[in-house]
């Protein structure tokens, strides 16, 4: 009787073990489109948390109690940067010190920029955005960086789920060779209008620019927490007349009244855009594609006029 009552724990121990290691990993991603990335890499065996969700501005978010108990249980954490997402330094340290936590803004893979100042990019007394932070956050919209994104998401939970690695690697393969179509096909799109001048809300198109030798002219906002003064706006309108800015483009997450004020009396377009990719695009392992389909998209039509 013992024999067999050992035998039944046995078994029940074994089943319970191989419960445990057959459980996906606990992983959280701060945004939509480091999320679709890591999505992605884990497509077929587990299912990343996103935290921010659509329509909700990064570098301000209050974290909700959702999100809070979504980090303290998770095995890893993945997010851009304080650059970006400025609410997240505390909460990592503080809610996800057991998980391992991925800055991407301190991965040498990735090829990164500074944040600009001075000159189209200043605020008022050359007052420098996000939070004095000298990386520029928004990382993930040069396709290079986003290939060198999903690396680091196929080390990551290779290295957490090693029965796994092989899929995690498969998985990345495909979603590299997808971001290099989509960086040819967006080089196509965009040739035709690479020397037409535009101005955005704020700095958060940097990476996008570099890559595809866009003729950004400056920002309208030196930060998104921060709203510009009159003498910027009227700074901002002066330049788009010199200048001859085809279009200005607002966020979604700001007011679309500073784009109006700084367009009025002008001929250039106006358009919205959205970098964080979050407003109208499913969540998943697509959204980022979409994303910069979307984005790609907004300019060529909005410089390709006129």
């Amino acid at each position: 009787m013992r024999s067999v009552r050992f035998a039944a724990s046995a078994a029940a121990w074994i089943a319970l073990t191989a419960l445990a290691a057959a459980e996906p990993p606990r992983v959280v991603v701060s945004i939509r489109p480091l999320h679709s990335l890591v999505a992605a890499v884990a497509d077929g065996i587990a299912q990343p948390v996103l935290l921010v969700k659509a329509g909700a501005d990064p570098h301000s978010h209050a974290l909700k109690p959702s999100e809070a108990q979504a980090l303290a249980g998770a095995q890893l954490v993945i997010w851009a940067g304080p650059g970006v997402e400025t609410f997240l330094a505390k909460p990592v340290a503080a809610l996800a010190d057991k998980a391992r936590a991925v800055r991407l803004d301190r991965e040498k893979t990735l090829k990164l920029l500074k944040a600009r100042e001075g000159g189209p990019w200043a605020g008022d007394g050359h007052d420098h955005g996000h939070d004095q932070v000298e990386i520029d956050g928004h990382l993930w919209l040069d396709p290079d960086n986003a290939a060198a994104i999903v690396r680091v998401a196929v080390r990551e939970l290779s290295t957490l789920d090693k029965a796994n690695a092989a899929r995690y690697a498969a998985n990345g393969e495909r979603t590299v060779a997808a971001l290099k179509a989509l960086d040819d096909e967006i080089k196509k799109q965009l040739a035709p209008v690479r020397a037409r001048r535009f101005i955005v809300s704020h700095d958060s198109i940097q990476y996008f620019e570099k890559r595809y030798g866009l003729a950004a002219a400056g920002s309208i906002s030196v930060s998104p927490e921060r709203p510009p003064s009159a003498r910027r706006l009227y700074e901002i309108r002066a330049r788009i007349l010199k200048e001859k800015v085809a279009c200005v483009f607002g966020e979604p997450q700001l007011p679309d009244s500073l784009v109006k004020t700084v367009v009025e009396g002008t001929s250039a377009r106006t358009a919205t855009f959205d970098t964080d990719g979050g407003v109208g695009v499913t969540e998943g392992k697509d959204a980022y594609f979409v994303m910069m389909r979307n984005l790609t998209k907004t300019l060529a039509d909005c410089l390709g006029k006129g």
